[in-house]
């Protein structure tokens, strides 16, 4: 078992169909499969066996996906990293994984302190000029086009996706390339994939919903996917109607914004499939999409930990606001603080078991024992099953802000704050957004004889961790509102700024 041969089986059976487009390159899947042969042969020639940690930080490139699949097919453990991460968030994942060798740009590679990486041996650059390390295109032209993907265990360890953690540190949740081939192959049956489709990918790479839902499953059918860097309105709509795209993945996000951009149903006459996953869609928007145009965007449930797909609501009848039933080979099941299982309508923790949930949070022991229970993944969520046996989330356990379909955990950001040497206490938490779903706001108290102003901590947060962490708004203040056990009243502060939001809109 390898996912990489799906990349193979689409050399022997379409060796001159085109597997990949950007921007003014096409790659076919006999060049695709040869260009991850020599990134295999070539990591091997740089000492990299079964089992290494093979780090991509890398953008969507073609160079993501043929090194992707290089890696795989000889064993190695590929770890995507977000490409907005600062130099100590990437340090930290790259030590913590004990990475061997890294994949990168000219631009990327420059958030790489290496002499806080003693582990790290090799630095390729696939994008630019090197300041450091060697050309990946050196590597691939030096190498043979000839190798075949290693055959491995279902729970041989294909990828490690970080994810933030409640206690303020990334976990890397470790999935095994049975985890993915089970999930890629549920997404082909529920979103009807097939050889002649032809699907945009502008998600992220490094973010499992593109890697896994969109790339593995679209090479595993053997369709066509046009990549492109990022979401830009106009590139989307030209790139829709010159390769005449035929399913179309997104979050909420981006369907909010076509929304409001006003676009004709001719811009999106080619398309039979929309897809939104990554947050939960607002009932009103996908009631919106389906009377402007005609279909409505399937939607899906999951999470990093689950590979990531693990219910699908438009199996065989589609229930608005619902997240569906379980994916095949998946159980889902609604659970109170003991474990046991509750009865429809009540509500509780959403838990999950099945061949898509991960092998547990690389070198993170008492944590996975803690979310996986006798192989029920434990999500966060809660929320309640129907009488149908459909599921809805309501709330979540964990105080994680789900910004864009980005994930931010509030202890993280404010382990951040608290290097300042300015700030007494911080408290983080999430604002509901119409656009975003949720926005990072912070309450900042600070030292006594101290003075800073918010464009100055915002101009500091952004120095040191991602953009999408970087709080949208920021209140110093001279009191956090707690409870009588010292907590932080995070529901307080999330009313609080609802009600001042309302003011001025009322306004």
């Amino acid at each position: 078992m390898n996912i990489a041969h799906h990349v193979e089986r689409g050399h022997l059976l379409f060796p001159d169909k085109i597997a990949i487009i950007f921007e003014d390159k096409s790659y076919t899947y006999k060049q695709l499969d040869e260009l991850a042969n020599r990134v295999a042969n070539g990591l091997q020639k740089l000492g990299i066996k079964t089992g290494d940690r093979v780090a991509l930080f890398l953008p969507n490139i073609p160079e993501f996906i043929f090194s992707y699949l290089g890696i795989l097919k000889i064993g190695a453990i590929v770890v995507s990293i977000n490409v907005m991460l600062k130099s100590a968030e990437v340090s930290y994942i790259l030590n913590d994984c004990s990475a061997k060798a890294i994949i990168t740009t000219e631009q990327q590679s420059q958030e790489l302190q290496v002499a806080n990486l003693p582990k790290l041996q090799h630095i390729l650059i696939a994008e630019g000029n090197p300041s450091k390390g060697m050309r990946l295109a050196q590597l691939i032209k030096n190498s043979s086009p000839i190798a075949y993907a290693m055959e491995l265990e279902r729970d041989s360890a294909a990828c490690i996706v970080y994810t933030s953690g409640t206690t303020g540190f990334p976990k890397g949740a470790t999935l095994s390339h049975g985890n993915i081939i089970s999930n890629m192959y549920s997404q082909n049956r529920c979103c009807g994939m097939r050889s002649d489709d032809r699907l945009l990918l502008y998600l992220p790479l490094f973010h499992c919903f593109g890697q896994n839902a969109i790339l593995n499953a679209a090479l595993n059918v053997c369709s066509t996917i046009i990549l492109q860097r990022r979401f830009d309105l106009q590139q989307v709509l030209t790139a829709i109607n010159t390769h005449q795209i035929t399913m179309f993945f997104g979050v909420p996000t981006i369907f909010i914004k076509l929304l409001q951009a006003e676009i004709s149903h001719d811009n999106f006459k080619s398309i039979h499939f929309y897809f939104s996953a990554a947050a939960p869609l607002p009932v009103e928007v996908a009631d919106r999409w389906q009377e402007k145009f005609g279909f409505v965007i399937h939607q899906g449930y999951g999470l990093t930990e689950t590979s990531p797909c693990a219910s699908y609501n438009h199996d065989l009848k589609y229930k608005p606001g619902s997240i569906g039933t379980p994916i095949e080979n998946v159980e889902m099941k609604i659970v109170n603080g003991d474990g046991c299982q509750l009865k429809p309508g009540e509500l509780g923790e959403i838990i999950i078991r099945g061949p898509n949930v991960m092998l547990g949070y690389w070198n993170r022991f008492l944590e996975t024992a803690q979310i996986i229970k006798d192989g029920w993944f434990h999500t966060g969520d809660i929320g309640y099953m129907d009488g149908d046996g459909y599921f809805y989330i309501v709330d979540r356990l964990k105080d994680m802000i789900n910004t864009s379909g980005f994930k931010v955990y509030p202890t993280e950001v404010e382990n951040v704050f608290y290097q300042h040497p300015a700030i007494a206490e911080v408290a983080v938490y999430g604002v509901p957004d119409s656009i975003k779903g949720e926005i990072v706001a912070a309450n900042v108290v600070l030292k006594a004889g101290y003075s800073m102003t918010e464009e100055q901590i915002l101009e500091f947060c952004y120095q040191n961790m991602a953009a999408y962490k970087v709080p949208r708004a920021i209140h110093i203040v001279n009191v956090i509102p707690k409870n009588p056990t010292g907590k932080v009243l995070k529901r307080v502060l999330r009313e609080q700024s609802v009600r001042q939001l309302s003011l001025v809109i009322s306004h």
